[in-house]
């Protein structure tokens, strides 16, 4: 079953659906276009019809391996590093290949989740965008960046009619300004703090007073 990851709505928060665990983002494209989430995270490609799409970032490519595996000598491995080795490709694969590395497994694993238990069990390697391997992560295998393996790339989708102030706020957050920034929009000024409107009353009324000569004379007793 695909996984999707969301956050709850409020009335300062829009709905937000992430596709971290879904293969082709199909799942959160559903929902985005049912009126399900006001906003998903997805991986490209999608079908973008009737969504606005932005793209956020690259992933690295990782080979997650057992833990004695003989590629865990190396910080970094290529493709022809895992030519001999068998490479499981799960149904909901996220990275789109011309040509499969390493050898065929004997079988195609349902999920990315399921294709880790069978890393663990040693019965073959998995390619994968590092944030994947970091969610099935697992204390008997381990992984590797793949320096010559295809990337997969993220972005965040909204429906294009539904670009509401909440979405663009959002969308303004993802790409790095605060929520009171986002579009220009001129927050509303907080209400003043009872201490704050007496600190100021106080210092008024003291400016008003007459100040006191500090070289008064001071009156002494008159000779007689």
């Amino acid at each position: 079953m695909a996984r999707v990851e969301g956050i709850a709505a409020s009335d300062e928060q829009p709905k937000l659906v992430s596709a971290y665990g879904v293969g082709s983002g199909d799942v959160v494209v559903g929902l985005l276009r049912d009126g399900g989430a006001d906003a998903g995270f997805v991986r490209l490609p999608i079908d973008r019809d009737g969504l606005s799409v932005i793209p956020l970032y690259v992933e690295t490519t990782v080979v997650v391996v057992p833990k004695d595996h003989a590629v865990t000598a190396a910080d970094e491995v290529s493709l022809a590093d895992l030519t001999d080795d068998e490479v499981l490709h799960p149904l909901d694969d996220t990275i789109e290949w011309t040509a499969r590395p390493g050898q065929p497994a004997f079988t195609r694993p349902p999920t990315t989740a399921n294709a880790v238990e069978l890393v663990a069990a040693g019965t073959g390697l998995l390619l994968v965008p590092q944030s994947l391997a970091r969610l099935h992560h697992r204390r008997d295998v381990t992984y590797r960046p793949v320096t010559d393996a295809p990337q997969s790339q993220v972005a965040l989708a909204w429906p294009k009619d539904a670009t509401t102030d909440l979405v663009e706020d959002f969308i303004g957050i993802v790409r790095g300004r605060t929520a009171n920034s986002s579009r220009g929009r001129t927050p509303a000024s907080p209400a003043e703090k009872p201490a704050q409107r007496q600190a100021q009353k106080t210092a008024k009324n003291g400016s008003a007073r007459r100040a006191v000569p500090a070289s008064r004379k001071r009156k002494g007793n008159r000779p007689r």
